[in-house]
């Protein structure tokens, strides 16, 4: 990953009724240290982040992203974020991406332990090729994530429906796909459901109807997958919100991971077992997911 670019922001210089916010930014050289040893983001992974892909300099579907930073903030118990300052934050970044695809993340930190006040940032780097996951399809496997469809209502404080900087677990879920063969995971409840993967949303099309699970059990309501639904309707196609059981993922009619950088990657296989990979479609999704939105 190529950085680009990285701005440090003053969250607490923020609700001043300020339009401009340009004296609330520090650009740093972004290959350089810019945190203290003391930041709970390192020490905790006590934040959240966004990643926004970005498209010839255009970043996509950067309201909705802020909203979800916002509402990750208030799980978390964050100062919820100022959307004007970081949406022209976002802006800065994203004129610095240029040609090509790139990502820019939005980081809210705690801050350093004991500190006044939270830590903020955002970055932008040159995206990783993903030609051959969209277009050749990917193998997943299932992955246990250790509780309940009921579990995230009765315990809030496990923050499963923010999007925290604690992902080691996310992260210890794709080495052991990778061990199993296979390139990317789905979770499942323990009682037999459909969840989402560590960095992705589901997809399955079951005839002409496309579903995703409902994100109700602590599931990430992902950006991508929102604007796909909007499009597909906008097609004629149906689309569903459910509690899907994992005995689904084999009879789906075609499935399909989708994530803001990495777009739409078609899925072959689940635990072995093949699925139909309709590529005309996923071209189609990937074509859409690749055009500017806002």
């Amino acid at each position: 990953m190529a950085w680009r670019f990285a701005l440090m922001i003053d969250p607490a210089a923020s609700d001043d009724g300020r339009t401009d916010y340009d004296a609330t930014f520090t650009q740093v050289d972004p290959s350089a240290p810019a945190l203290t040893v003391g930041e709970l983001s390192t020490q905790r992974g006590d934040g959240i982040f966004e990643s926004i892909g970005v498209v010839d300099g255009h970043p996509q579907e950067v309201t909705a992203h802020l909203e979800r930073l916002a509402h990750s903030a208030r799980l978390c118990d964050l100062p919820v974020p100022h959307l004007g300052q970081w949406r022209q934050a976002v802006a800065r970044a994203a004129a610095a991406c240029g040609e090509g695809e790139a990502v820019i993340k939005l980081i809210l930190s705690r801050g350093v332990e004991h500190g006044p006040t939270p830590t903020a940032w955002v970055t932008a780097a040159t995206a990783a090729d993903f030609t051959a996951p969209r277009t050749d399809g990917i193998r997943v496997v299932t992955l246990d994530r250790g509780y309940g469809l009921a579990t995230p209502a009765q315990a809030p404080w496990l923050l499963l429906g923010a999007k925290t900087l604690s992902y080691a677990v996310n992260m210890a879920a794709l080495r052991e796909a990778h061990r199993r063969g296979a390139d990317d995971a789905i979770f499942t409840t323990s009682d037999g459901f459909v969840l989402e993967a560590p960095t992705a949303s589901l997809i399955l099309r079951r005839g002409d109807t496309f579903v995703t699970p409902a994100p109700n059990a602590g599931i990430l309501h992902g950006t991508t997958q929102l604007s796909l639904f909007e499009h597909l309707e906008a097609q004629g196609h149906e689309v569903a919100y459910e509690t899907v059981p994992v005995a689904a993922l084999a009879t789906a009619d075609a499935a399909w991971l989708v994530s803001s950088v990495r777009l739409a990657a078609p899925i072959t296989a689940v635990d072995g077992t093949p699925v139909p990979h309709d590529a005309a479609l996923t071209a189609a999704m990937n074509a859409y997911l690749l055009s500017p939105r806002d």
